[in-house]
């Protein structure tokens, strides 16, 4: 199966986001505001009333906060009532669910549900990982939509959350924007390309403009130099101090691709041998062995090796060796800058034991990492930099890097090396991997059929939410279903779009703190209290020195980088500084289920005589999933009260959009295995995005639990942690996302390092 590939998406502006693209396509003149329109094919995914599964070619659309299935193109069959339509609200949570098999083809689906009720659910797929990024963009931007009609709504017209969501399908009252700007975006061609599998792996454009550019929020312990240049590719060691008596050796080969993230990744991944022998000349002979989940596989291959020389006889001579397989284990995932981060191990399977006449290898671990470059002024082109990392014995790469040994060239890290240079090669001659998605940008009367369709559907007696209708039963419309493989032409004219005007050369990180102005945030005119941590205690005893195991303590914000007072125009970040908010206890609990709500329960810091005399308490709760689960929860307290303008008082009071929008971790593994660190990541992370956080304010504190099993990809990088987390040091920052000028510098909110922590000592939890 093949479906469309995406198309471009319109921004205005000249910011920049690590959330997703979270500050673009939204721009207001008046009463006026800039309205995204999204449309293409996808496969609905589901099961019928009598069990069975079903994949249905569908045309999905969102306009605004509305989203409506198709049977076929709206555009060409005007008056095409939708199959299932409903609203984006901001319960609607949008999941990948990373690649699966559907009749004998691979998909990458997404999962629809309500965050207060995840039985309410549905599923869409797409060919490729880069168009299911597109649809979670899109999604994006129409719960933004929502929340934006509801903000500017009028006192006697406004709606609330709990009416707009009507989950019993009555119908609640919407606001008409009659002077709305539109914008239309085509994503694909039609489903004329899902009818046949090609080479073609989609038509991509550049990954959300508005993404920063910098590799890392954190500033890496890693100093990485230059040896050698291969076919327009660099070769690195980590020269870093900490590496220098180390039995091994971090090396990597980085090189810029002129293709997308999107692309990169799918020729990557793909086990397609015909595919891989234009650009790999190790692991060409691939087969998919096993897969693990949406987001891991297990894959085995095997090759030749090349004919040796006999010096000693001055000819050559050939001494056939048996052939040599490996089995790996792959993990990938995608951050919400758009980035690609594949991981893989050396592994073993039951089902291919040792071969007769083949030696059974270990290749080495590693990483590869697809980073969007932001385009220059005059380019054109998507373009990324790709870096594979690896790990190889030092004995054997300090003799070749000294000229001992002639013989790394024929190695197999050399070989994996060479990858980027054959991938690069590959694509660069390969126009089809390459060449841009057809993008139709009309105005309000070009597409009067299909916006006159959808404000009767504004209008209509029913408008559930979008998990609602896409997870309903299918049998009504099985007529419908009987000729999903029905092939359709697509005539719609493409546009080109010319690239906005928001591009700008990047500056380089300046050596300066972001200046925290305690009194925008703090009430200036109280007194502050005196914060004794030896009054606070929790299960996890604070540390006293580096050498300390099984502690915690809590860093500056020095080594975090955070968005500068200039952010908006240059992209400029700087030195986190010292946070607002100081932390003052941890508790590690084990316990049976996970569990939400922990500062009401008696055991809890904020219960305590001297937590209720704190003027606030924000207390976040990292639930772990695991057997037993566990979490790991933080008090951070203010020494006085909260300004209720400022940004920290509207996040602390405002309502659960505001805040999955705006709360944000930054990670950082200080210490520990490096393919952990690659899994980690050091980029910012909205973790309402991300995973489904919920929320509790009272009194004088706001509870964050953070549920990371509610994400699969989540769930598979802490399984990874876990696995090393008693010879991991973890620092983590946490602050709110500053949107304009008047919330820049961002700030600190808190820090916490993590040293070496021993899953045993959790206490149990009861009651």
């Amino acid at each position: 199966m093949e479906s469309p590939p995406l198309g471009k998406k319109v921004g205005q502006g000249s910011g920049s986001s690590e959330s997703g693209g979270s500050e673009s396509g939204a721009e207001e003149k008046g009463s006026s505001r800039t309205r995204f329109e999204y449309f293409g094919w996808v496969y609905h995914l589901g099961t019928n009333s009598i069990g069975r599964e079903f994949c249905h070619l569908r045309f999905l659309y969102i306009r605004g906060k509305y989203v409506m299935m198709y049977k076929r193109d709206p555009h060409e069959n005007p008056g095409i009532k939708p199959l299932r339509r409903g609203v984006a609200g901001n319960t609607l949570m949008v999941e990948e669910l990373g690649r699966k098999k559907v009749n004998d083809g691979d998909l990458y689906v997404l999962r629809f549900y309500n965050r207060l009720d995840e039985e309410k659910k549905g599923e869409i797929a797409c060919a490729t990982a880069g168009e299911t990024r597109k649809w979670m963009e899109a999604f994006d931007q129409a719960k933004q939509q929502a929340e934006f009609e509801l903000s500017q709504s009028s006192t006697r017209h406004r709606l609330s959350m709990e009416n707009e969501i009507d989950l019993e399908g009555r119908r609640p009252r919407v606001r008409k924007y009659a002077r709305d700007l539109k914008k239309l975006i085509r994503i694909g061609h039609g489903p004329e390309s899902l009818v046949r599998r090609s080479s073609n792996l989609g038509r991509h454009h550049r990954a959300n403009e508005f993404m920063e550019g910098d590799a890392a929020d954190v500033i890496e312990a890693n100093e990485w130099r230059c040896i050698r240049t291969v076919n327009g590719v660099r070769i690195f060691e980590d020269v870093s101090d900490h590496k220098s008596r180390s039995k091994t050796v971090l090396v990597k080969a980085v090189g810029v691709v002129n293709a997308s993230p999107d692309t990169v990744f799918e020729v990557v991944v793909s086990v397609d041998k015909h595919r891989r022998y234009e650009w790999d000349a190790f692991t060409g002979d691939l087969e998919l062995v096993d897969s693990l989940s949406g987001h891991s596989d297990v894959v085995y291959g095997c090759y030749e090796t090349r004919c040796s020389t006999s010096q000693k006889l001055m000819c050559y001579t050939r001494r056939w060796q048996s052939k040599r397989d490996f089995i790996f284990s792959r993990q990938w995932f995608r951050g919400q800058d758009g980035t690609y981060t594949i991981l893989q191990f050396p592994a073993m399977h039951k089902k291919h034991p040792p071969k007769s006449r083949h030696k059974r290898i270990k290749i080495n671990p590693s990483s590869w990492e697809i980073r969007n470059l932001r385009a220059s002024v005059g380019s054109h082109g998507d373009r990324c930099l790709v870096t594979h990392m690896l790990e190889i014995d030092s004995r054997g790469w300090f003799k070749w890097k000294h000229g001992q040994n002639s013989k790394f060239e024929n190695s197999i890290p050399f070989s994996l090396l060479n990858q980027v240079s054959g991938l690069k090669a590959y694509i660069g001659a390969s126009p089809g991997l390459t060449s841009e998605s057809s993008t139709t940008l009309v105005d309000s009367k070009g597409c009067s059929d299909v916006s006159g369709s959808i404000s009767e559907f504004e209008d209509a007696e029913v408008a559930e939410e979008f998990y609602d209708a896409i997870a309903a039963d299918s049998s009504s419309s099985s007529s419908d279903d009987d000729d999903e493989n029905t092939q359709l032409d697509s005539k719609g004219q493409r546009v080109k779009l010319k690239n906005v005007s928001w591009a700008i050369a990047r500056l380089a990180l300046k050596a300066k703190k972001a200046a925290m102005n305690g009194s925008r945030e703090l009430d200036p005119n109280v007194d502050p209290v005196d914060l004794d941590s030896s009054v606070f205690h929790g299960s996890m005893h604070k540390g006293r020195s580096e050498s300390d195991s099984n502690c915690w303590t809590s860093p500056s914000g020095d080594g975090f980088k955070i968005r500068g007072k200039t952010y908006m125009k240059d992209s400029t970040k700087v030195g986190g500084g010292d946070p607002l908010l100081k932390l003052i206890a941890v508790d590690w609990f084990k316990l049976e289920a996970s569990r939400s709500k922990i500062a009401l329960h008696p055991k809890s810091l904020v219960q305590s005589e001297a937590g209720k005399k704190l003027p606030f308490v924000l207390v976040v709760n990292l639930q772990v999933p695991a057997k037993p689960n566990y979490s790991l929860v933080m008090y951070y307290a203010a020494d006085r009260p909260v300004n209720k303008d400022s940004l920290l008082g509207k996040f602390i009071d405002g309502n659960d959009a505001f805040r999955d929008s705006r709360f944000k971790l930054i990670p950082s593994i200080v210490q520990g295995y490096w393919m952990v660190k690659r899994a980690v990541g050091t980029k910012a992370c909205l973790l309402g995005k991300a995973v489904t956080c919920h929320y509790l304010r009272q009194d004088n504190f706001l509870e964050i639990d953070v549920d990371i099993g509610s994400s699969s990809v989540a769930r598979s990088v802490i399984g990874l942690v876990l696995g090393y987390v008693t010879s991991l040091v973890v620092d983590l920052a946490i602050l709110i996302e500053g949107r304009d000028e008047k919330e820049l510098p961002e700030y600190i909110l808190g820090t916490v390092r993590l040293n070496k922590v021993k899953l045993d000592t959790a206490v149990p939890l009861e009651g």
